[in-house]
């Protein structure tokens, strides 16, 4: 009886250990095969640009501003990027994807950057407009201020880049000779993107009242690299440096639609996310 016992524990214990380890090649495989998975993630970003030439058109005026520089408007590290009544206030990026392959997937998503012209900025300007030297704008040399009376300009609700990205994910946890990737995995992602601009612009023109109000002004282009980290094969953090290239042809400034204004720039983020990755 007792031989009988000491055979059905060792039975047992094999057993489970059996289990066990096929339960660790499961989990570990998990994080080597993406394919079927969803990810979704959620962060801030700063922003840079390029200097744009921005033109303005209307019923008795049509002028082109050269060189015109702008900056981003950081909210810096705050609660409201986890307060839903308020999370389009700091710069933000959310992103939503499905892996077709274990390298590849294809995601949609919103960066919501912050595009405000520098005010009180001296430029060179081209065309004609009403009431020349009523805004105190007049400079020598073909130049004008970018006084508040003459101009405000601003993508602040915000600079809405809404894309789509097809990106490529390579584990290159061996690199840093980490073997149990269900605790802790590094990839590689580089991707390219693109999609439309749907801006709320602030803007202020030849004392006219302000216009705030979203419309579809353009198209974007985008290319990234970043580095994702994940923590127990669901949760990850992931930076990015990503650029790329605006062009807003139909900028709406008043409340007629006969103004409107008109630019392009390249563009340079900075972004960290959070998000989570499974399988439905």
């Amino acid at each position: 009886m007792k031989n009988k016992l000491l055979l059905i524990l060792a039975i047992s214990c094999a057993f489970l250990e059996q289990v066990q380890s096929q339960e660790i090649v499961l989990q570990k495989e998990y994080t080597k095969s993406n394919k079927g998975k969803f990810f979704v993630y959620w962060g801030g970003n700063r922003g840079n640009y390029s200097k744009s030439d921005i033109r303005f058109t209307g019923e008795n005026y049509d002028f082109t501003l050269q060189n015109v520089t702008a900056k981003d408007k950081p909210k810096g590290w705050h609660l409201d990027y986890v307060n839903p009544a308020r999370m389009t206030i700091p710069q933000t990026n959310f992103r939503i994807g499905y892996f077709v392959t274990d390298k590849y997937n294809v995601s949609i998503g919103v960066d919501h950057m912050k595009y405000v012209m520098n005010q009180n900025q001296a430029v060179t300007i081209n065309g004609f407009y009403p009431n020349v030297g009523a805004y105190g704008e007049v400079l020598p040399n073909n130049q004008v201020l970018l006084t508040e009376d003459f101009l405000t300009f601003e993508h602040t609700d915000g600079l809405n880049y809404i894309n789509t990205e097809v990106a490529r994910v390579d584990d290159i946890s061996y690199l840093l000779n980490i073997t149990n990737t269900e605790k802790f995995q590094i990839n590689l992602t580089e991707g390219l993107g693109f999609g439309l601009l749907y801006p709320k612009t602030n803007t202020k023109l030849l004392g006219k009242d302000r216009y705030d109000d979203f419309h579809v002004s353009g198209y974007g282009v985008s290319a990234k690299v970043g580095l994702n980290f994940t923590f127990y094969k669901h949760f990850f953090i992931q930076t990015e440096l990503k650029g790329g290239y605006i062009n807003m042809n139909n900028i709406r400034t008043t409340s007629s639609v006969a103004d409107k204004a008109e630019q392009s720039f390249f563009f340079f983020q900075k972004i960290i996310t959070l998000g989570g990755i499974f399988k439905l």
